[in-house]
């Protein structure tokens, strides 16, 4: 058991030695290129690539934060649409009109951003998130490739020193030839997968656009055209409440009109109206006589509007009349005097 133990550890610290002494090497091999004294290979066409698969992500990444972002928007939009719905069912009042309808408009207006936003997860953002999520794999490949590309031209450099040295080792060159072919081939194997592929990736791109913006309008093409009806509907029940509020105002006012100016009806007997009786208003606000010539006023009281005498002597907003009770206890029009018209309301 032992000695399986010592044979593990020792491969482990063999490979750790290797890894570190790969290391070195392209360290060693980058600073030489970097000062000249050894050359790199180099690939136009693949460099090309790596560029526009590096835009190409950069892309994505910018599309998959914005669609998220558009989304929160949305979600948050729902919630405020949603509270102002809930505000104006709780505020409806049982008896207004469309009470049932507007119920359940609000629970359609909430169903349609919900379906809105669940479209928009489903056909849009996860075909984005799919598409992203292969750049991480293709781009620690092309990491591997530019590190495989290192162990190449150390392995080529390697074996043309020793084929150039004066003695020549014929097994360390043997060696040094079995490693260049090896590290080549490794190195063909990525760079000729990755020349397949990231052309195919960079294509794909049209058609994930296509696909999200296409789905994303179509659906908001529904979304707003159905809330456009929902829209519709709520002004319709909005002109017909206004319309049933008219009609309560005049029944009011009918119900609430005086009797012809002939004869008026009092609490105990018919009773003839003053001289130049014009019409009634009823005191809606207190007033309190500043002078001799001015009426008081309280709430409820009712009060026969007469022409004045001279007409030149009313000033604007003021009135003539006499109590309404002490015409009918008196019938004295020396009882009359003026009092301001927006303390009051004609009936």
């Amino acid at each position: 058991m032992a000695e399986t133990g010592n044979s593990g550890k020792g491969v482990t610290a063999g490979k750790l030695a290797s890894t570190v002494q790969k290391r070195l090497s392209r360290a060693q091999e980058k600073v030489l290129q970097k000062l000249g004294k050894a050359d790199e290979t180099r690939d136009v066409v693949f460099e090309e690539m790596v560029a526009n698969f590096n835009k190409q992500m950069g892309e994505g990444i910018k599309l998959q934060k914005d669609l998220k972002a558009y989304m929160t928007a949305v979600k948050t939009l729902h919630e405020a649409s949603r509270r102002l719905q809930d505000c104006l069912a709780d505020t409806y009042d049982p008896e207004w009109f469309g009470k049932e309808e507007m119920d359940a408009m609000v629970e359609d207006t909430d169903t349609l951003w919900l379906d809105f936003h669940q479209n928009i997860t489903d056909n849009s953002m996860l075909s984005v998130d799919s598409y992203l999520a292969q750049f991480a794999d293709i781009k620690a490949r092309i990491a591997k490739r530019d590190r495989k590309m290192v162990d190449f031209d150390s392995a080529r450099h390697h074996f043309a020193s020793l084929q150039k040295g004066k003695k020549k080792d014929e097994a360390k060159i043997a060696k040094a030839e079995e490693e260049l072919g090896r590290s080549q081939k490794i190195f063909e194997e990525l760079n000729v997968e990755l020349q397949d592929q990231l052309p195919v990736l960079w294509d794909s791109r049209v058609g994930v656009y296509v696909n999200t913006f296409q789905n994303l309008a179509n659906h908001q093409e529904k979304f707003h055209k159905e809330m456009s009806k929902l829209s519709q509907n709520l002004n319709d029940i909005m002109t017909k409440l206004e319309e049933q509020r008219q009609l309560n105002d005049e029944a009011n006012h009918n119900e609430g009109a005086s009797s012809p100016p002939t004869v008026c009806e009092s609490n105990s007997s018919d009773y003839k109206l003053p001289p130049d009786f014009l019409y009634k208003v009823k005191v809606i606000h207190e007033y309190a006589a500043t002078d001799g010539d001015e009426l008081e006023l309280n709430v409820g009281d009712i009060v026969l509007v007469v022409a004045f005498d001279n007409p030149d002597e009313q000033d604007d907003g003021w009135l003539m009349g006499v109590q309404e009770s002490l015409w009918i206890q008196k019938q004295d029009i020396s009882t009359k005097g003026v009092f301001p018209e927006n303390f009051t309301q004609k009936l």
